[in-house]
């Protein structure tokens, strides 16, 4: 009977190991910008797999000092440029993959005029004309916040607009359409497929062409993942050509 209850716990053991090895799970850190597409691409995996996907959002200049100020991650999906850097420090496994690409949009609340944003000359004069204007703040670590002060002095009224600029933290907490559909900014400048994903804000159109930042979001390992198979198994499962219907509704595919 000894023999046959040790014979118990062990198949027992075997079995609750297996099930764990089974059911493994994924630390992903992933820009913001490519949330609700996630959302949508990594159940079927999941299911597919039997393995799970923790993810954390943020900017994708937050997500790299969180992951390099020690916060685990088997995968890290960010702008590829910050992603470059990421590969320079040794964090994250040379050979990137570009898995989707978007730009800056122009949003206004749901039912609000719609100004003109065709043309440099056009967007100046929507936003000299805009009561508030939102965007990210540079201490986020997004990628657009630079590039849309740097529109403004381009445009000559960096001193006209400064006063009525509200910014956004950044990240799943501190959007720019949040700003827009609460009312507090009249006109929001921000990633595309974060701005889509508020039901509430309506995009207007994109920055003109000699003024748009086009943003390569891209996918690595950390030199450090404890999952390091799963987690490539989850970047071609996000490159590909199946995702890319998902992308292209998110405005992700630029």
């Amino acid at each position: 009977m000894r023999m046959l209850a040790i014979a118990v716990v062990l198949t027992v053991a075997v079995s609750s190991a297996q099930a764990q090895e089974r059911a493994q799970s994924v630390d992903a850190m992933i820009s913001t910008a490519m949330q609700a597409a996630i959302e949508e691409i990594a159940p079927p995996f999941e299911r597919a797999s039997g393995h799970t996907l923790r993810v954390v959002y943020g900017p994708s200049g937050g997500i790299a000092r969180r992951f390099t100020g020690g916060e685990p991650a088997d995968l890290i999906v960010v702008d590829s440029k910050v992603l470059d850097e990421l590969i320079k420090q040794g964090k994250v496994a040379g050979g990137r993959t570009d898995v989707a690409r978007t730009g800056i949009g122009i949003a206004v609340r749901k039912g609000a005029r719609k100004p003109d944003v065709s043309s440099p000359e056009a967007l100046k004069r929507a936003l000299l004309d805009a009561k508030s204007i939102g965007h990210t703040s540079p201490a986020g670590g997004g990628v657009t916040a630079g590039h849309i002060e740097r529109v403004f002095e381009k445009l000559g009224i960096a001193v006209q607009v400064a006063p009525k600029v509200k910014l956004a933290a950044g990240g799943p907490d501190g959007r720019v359409s949040v700003l827009v559909s609460s009312g507090e900014a009249e006109i929001g400048l921000q990633l595309v497929s974060e701005l889509m994903s508020n039901p509430d804000v309506e995009v207007i159109g994109l920055l003109p062409g000699e003024l748009q930042l086009i943003v390569t979001l891209s996918a690595g390992i950390s030199t450090t993942a404890r999952q390091g198979e799963l987690a490539k198994a989850f970047i071609r499962h996000l490159a590909a050509p199946a995702a890319m219907t998902t992308y292209k509704a998110k405005g992700l595919a630029l």
